[in-house]
């Protein structure tokens, strides 16, 4: 049946929940590749997008390993996950409403296919995530009139001592939809913060006393057919059929709860066990208000709720219908939360550390200066095109880097004395590293890479590789990088530039990214001359590839990043290759590369006679670890077993593992 009081918005959201997906960096970028590939096949060039197309681009996304899944009858289906795929990209202008990558698309495009991610700009962003912080600068929803996500965040960060907690992001933020709404809001998250009120509270008070919510609370204590009522007054964003079980839950509270009929309880209890098979982020809250057990055998097992000093089906249903809402709300804004983290994670300005959600130091000084002016625009329509990449003050004139205005805000904060842009920049390369220092130690000591290290080697635990280092914009093999690299920086008793280092791009919060496509050698370690080594560059390999997967991937890449390092830069060089598993072959190749060399394939009179690739299996590099091995001792443990000549296949554990 058609509901009286249709489900409309209450909350900002950039994107949408139907794209949700881990690995966002990557899986955009591919995505700007697909469509410009697939605009380009013959026939393609002036087509509309309409379900047809739809159809046919979901087809095109199958044959590339894109999509996966059992619809390829439906056309309808087909349509529609072809515009979920693609409509976030059209609101941050990435895409036109036809699909078109637009002139930032286009330049975000060949930033990817370049793969050459490093900062060019004042804020020392990466060139991905400067597109995208001026993309979330113009971005606006017209939903309740203007409204401009980023800076209302922005606004609010300000007015709340500079950061937002978790649950102030995830519940409070999205509300903030007007500025009579954010106001409000700013005034009591400040309560919040002095504990005399609570989210359910402000939620309430926000949501549930405006947009239709009243009218139908009216309709609900008025009405003679309880079951079509709440039906009516779910609201439900999809149809009211998924709110019948609701019915039980109502009727059930009501046979407690007003009747005081304890053989209910199982009626209760099933009830909200059936809502949580449709949503647990619904189903959870029910049960934590009305039980104080898991197991339901009495009256005595209900918590003191709101519920407990009803005298009335009225007041039943007044609360009834309070809880109905806030607990749909607080699920919808927890989807909502996820999704917004992804948008505004690509920005590289935001962090989200120790649940609290601030600017990064940087960008907290910039929007100190006259650059905060901006966010008075939270809801009035951008200035500048949203699909055109501009540049900052062509977004707002006051978005300049004033370089003296950040020092004098930023030594202000810090209570320093700054003078010059250099030398903050400095100060924050060593806050940086000290934030790494902090974070590797915390998460990731010995004990804890040396568990990570068998779930690379067995592959049956990603999910919790994933959970330990929360970051899911990084894939297996990305997170594999990152972890040899925090290893090598330890061996390297925290020497060098570790984070110029690693060819990966690290968020915020110094976790990694994944982007569409490699680069050269995944680390890049430079260290200078010790009584104990030369000076020499390492470049380090990583891979998680087996058998003939690893023959194919990895042999040539190997020699080529090697070879080519050295006839670039002219350094001492050489190249250790990690990976759980180690094929023979691609053993034998690395041994036969030392009298082999290597030829520049375009001047063969560029030659290098000799390349040192020594291989490491995890196994090995878990026996360094525990032994608490230094790379000053590993170095010549490498090079001497380098120098030996013994046969294959006995070289790698006689000369090598033998030693470590």
């Amino acid at each position: 049946m058609p509901s009286l009081f249709p489900y409309k918005s209450y909350a900002w959201n950039i994107g949408t929940t139907s794209f949700r997906t881990a690995d966002f960096h990557r899986k955009v970028e591919e995505q700007l590749m697909l469509l410009d590939e697939f605009w380009h096949l013959p026939g393609n060039e002036n087509k509309g997008w309409n379900p047809q197309v739809e159809s046919e681009y979901y087809d095109f996304l199958l044959s590339k390993g894109f999509v996966s899944g059992n619809i390829q009858d439906h056309l309808w289906k087909q349509s529609k996950t072809a515009r979920e795929k693609t409509s976030g990209l059209v609101e941050i202008g990435l895409l036109n409403s036809r699909r078109r990558l637009t002139v930032v698309g286009n330049r975000l495009l060949e930033i990817t296919k370049s793969k050459d991610f490093t900062s060019d700009n004042d804020f020392l962003l990466p060139k991905d995530s400067f597109i995208y912080f001026k993309q979330l600068l113009k971005v606006t929803q017209e939903d309740w009139g203007i409204t401009r996500p980023f800076l209302v965040l922005g606004r609010l960060i300000q007015a709340c001592e500079d950061y937002l907690a978790d649950e102030e992001f995830t519940y409070l933020a999205p509300l903030c939809v007007t500025r009579e709404i954010t106001d409000y809001i700013i005034g009591k998250i400040a309560e919040y913060r002095n504990n005399t009120i609570s989210i359910d509270d402000v939620i309430t008070d926000v949501v549930l006393s405006r947009y239709s919510y009243p009218s139908a609370l009216q309709y609900f204590l008025k009405s003679h057919d309880i079951e079509t009522a709440i039906l009516q007054v779910g609201m439900n964003r999809k149809s009211t059929r998924f709110d019948r079980c609701y019915i039980p839950l109502y009727n059930a509270l009501k046979n407690v709860y007003i009747d005081g009929d304890e053989f209910a309880l199982p009626s209760l209890l099933q009830a909200v066990k059936n809502i949580n098979k449709v949503n647990s982020k619904i189903g959870s809250p029910w049960r934590k208000l009305l039980f104080s057990r898991r197991k339901v055998v009495s009256l005595e097992d209900l918590t003191e709720n709101d519920f407990s000093n009803v005298s009335s089906e009225e007041e039943l249903r007044k609360i009834f219908f309070k809880y109905l809402h806030l607990y749909k709300i607080k699920a919808t804004l927890e989807d909502y939360k996820d999704l917004n983290k992804r948008y505004l994670r690509s920005t590289n300005v935001i962090s989200f550390s120790d649940n609290k959600i601030c600017f990064t130091p940087l960008l907290h000084s910039f929007f100190k200066t006259e650059a905060k002016e901006i966010f008075e625009e939270a809801f009035a329509a951008s200035r500048a095109n949203l699909v055109l990449d501009v540049s900052l003050p062509e977004i707002h004139p006051k978005l300049v880097f004033n370089k003296q205005a950040i020092i004098s805000s930023f030594n202000t904060e810090n209570n320093t004395t700054i003078t010059s842009i250099s030398e903050l920049y400095g100060d924050l390369e060593q806050k940086r590293y000290h934030q790494f220092r902090t974070l590797i130690d915390e998460r990731f000591p010995n004990d804890v890479i040396l568990k990570m290290l068998k779930q690379f080697e067995s592959r049956q635990e990603d999910d919790k590789i994933i959970a330990l280092v929360k970051s899911e914009e990084a894939d297996i093999p990305t997170i594999f990088e990152y972890i040899v690299g925090i290893i090598w920086y330890r061996l390297s008793e925290y020497k060098g530039k570790i984070l110029d280092f690693m060819n990966l791009s690290l968020d915020a919060d110094l976790l990694p990214l994944t982007h569409a496509g490699g680069g050269e050698s995944d680390i890049v370690y430079k260290y200078s001359q010790t009584p104990d080594y030369p000076a020499h560059t390492l470049l380090i390999e990583c891979t998680l590839m087996e058998g003939t997967t690893q023959r194919r991937g990895e042999m040539e890449p190997v020699s080529r990043h090697l070879g080519n390092h050295i006839l670039r830069t002219g350094e001492n060089a050489y190249c250790t290759f990690i990976s759980p598993y180690l094929d023979i072959n691609v053993l034998t190749h690395f041994r036969s590369l030392k009298h082999m060399g290597y030829y520049d394939p375009q001047n063969y009179a560029n030659h290098v006679p000799s390349l040192k690739v020594i291989p490491i299996k995890t196994n090995e590099l878990k026996v360094i670890l525990q032994k608490g091995t230094k790379y000053k001792e590993l170095y010549s443990i490498m090079d001497r077993a380098f120098q030996k000549e013994s046969a294959i296949p006995n070289w790698y554990e006689n000369e090598l593992a033998a030693h470590l």
